[in-house]
């Protein structure tokens, strides 16, 4: 009786641990048969995409092994990372807010010129 239960686990853990995962496989569909489930547009925008995705994974994987390289650990590298392109981005957005505001400086003395000579 023993190794009759016994024997019922084994071939019951066998085909939980071996026909799940087969199950999965055999289920999934491939990333081409979902490509083709997509409706025309969505296939022209994926396919458009395609390069700028690739090329942001690229940027990820190279920024994630310089980070390997470093003393520290990725973690910390990719915080400090993360904090000088804030204080980059900041930087640039308030570069390009002083350039806007000259411009419209720039315009509001050509207004008033054109308005002054008229």
């Amino acid at each position: 009786m023993r190794t009759y239960t016994w024997a019922k686990m084994l071939v019951g853990g066998a085909a939980m641990c071996i026909g799940g995962p087969a199950l999965v496989y055999w289920v999934m569909p491939t990333e081409e048969e979902l490509f083709k489930r997509y409706n025309p547009e969505l296939q022209a925008r994926s396919l458009a995409n395609r390069q700028e995705r690739q090329q942001e994974f690229d940027d990820f994987v190279g920024r994630l092994k310089g980070y390997s390289k470093s003393n520290k650990t990725v973690w910390a590298e990719w915080e400090q990372d993360a904090e000088r392109r804030r204080k980059a981005g900041v930087q640039a957005e308030l570069d390009r807010r002083q350039a806007e505001a000259i411009e419209a400086e720039t315009r509001k003395a050509e207004m008033k010129k054109s308005l002054g000579s008229s």
